[in-house]
């Protein structure tokens, strides 16, 4: 059998319309951090050049010799900046840093994920293979929605969950600002993409 993690866990749907509050287990992604502008800035689309093909080849490595299958899991990107505002109000994507993410199942190894860097090497793939690492992260609670449309249309969805709901239920942010792309924006049209937006929280006075 093939494990699907998005269809495992519930965590990876989420309403439209409403916000909801989950709990975030401890779980482990491929990573590459950087900044900028992700429309422009020449580390994002070489993040992108790497993180996939190693997801695939430690997927390929997982089925071979574990006798373990799964499904590629979507890219998903934590994203701050030193103004919050830069997300839900001036939308300044030249101020972002983030991180990029593909989350993998629990059983893959550090040992495993280096094999599956230099099978990449040596293709002559994955420009910031130096930069890439596997780590857990542990959100714990979260609020989060489902937002449709284009990426440049969160910022009022944001600012919502930020500014109203998020204190209005006791909480406050603490943490990073969390994306799942859940559709391809390579082939699915601006209005019709699919992205749960995360946010950790934490009660007030915690």
């Amino acid at each position: 059998m093939t494990l699907d993690l998005k269809r495992q866990l519930s965590t990876y749907r989420a309403p439209r319309g409403r916000f909801e509050t989950v709990r975030i287990p401890a779980m482990q992604y491929l990573m590459v951090d950087g900044r900028g502008d992700p429309n422009t800035a020449p580390v994002y689309a070489d993040a992108l050049a790497t993180i996939f093909p190693v997801a695939y080849a430690l997927k390929f490595l997982s089925r071979a010799e574990l006798v373990r299958d799964y499904t590629v899991m979507p890219l998903e990107g934590l994203w701050w900046a030193d103004d919050m505002d830069a997300f839900t109000v001036a939308r300044d994507k030249s101020r972002w840093s983030w991180t990029l993410l593909n989350l993998v199942p629990d059983w893959i190894t550090p040992e495993l994920v280096t094999r599956a860097c230099e099978t990449v090497r040596l293709r002559g793939r994955g420009p910031l293979l130096d930069d890439l690492r596997l780590e857990t992260l542990h959100e714990g609670l979260c609020v989060q929605t489902m937002h449709l449309g284009s990426y440049d249309e969160e910022g009022p969805l944001l600012a919502s969950m930020h500014d109203q709901f998020i204190p209005g239920k006791g909480f406050r942010l603490a943490g990073r600002h969390h994306e799942i792309y859940l559709s391809d924006a390579r082939r699915v049209a601006p209005e019709k993409l699919r992205t749960i937006l995360r946010q950790p929280v934490r009660p007030v006075g915690d």
